[in-house]
């Protein structure tokens, strides 16, 4: 029966319990799509990786004026893991750097695993 009460409990923001003759049915923001209507944001480490990248971007753009053709542009590999080691250093993470018998081991395999 439609009309019936069903007995409602919020267990946190955008999450509902209704027991239903016994049964418990959990609904996610109202039934809404919940990654729009729930969305908490991004952690700031992601927002920051996102920022520095969006910054090193314009600044390659501004210093490439003139050079580069009309088109969507790749962001250079040595951009893209300078945003990386900037955000690892914020966050305290050292980077290793290999010994010359790492780097021989890791070039040394033509197939395989």
């Amino acid at each position: 029966d439609m009309n019936k009460k069903w007995k409602k409990r919020r267990i946190r923001p955008f999450l509902d319990e209704y027991d239903v003759d016994g049964k418990k049915i959990y609904l996610a923001a109202e039934g809404r799509l919940v990654n729009l209507a729930a969305a908490e944001g991004h952690p700031s480490e992601v927002m920051a990786t996102s920022f520095a990248g969006q910054v090193l971007a314009c600044e390659y753009l501004v210093k490439n004026k003139g050079k580069l053709k009309p088109a969507v542009i790749k962001l250079p590999e040595e951009l893209d893991n300078k945003i990386a080691e900037l955000q690892l250093e914020v966050m305290g993470v050292k980077k290793d750097v290999l010994t010359k018998e790492q780097e021989r081991y890791l070039h040394s395999w033509q197939e395989g695993t």
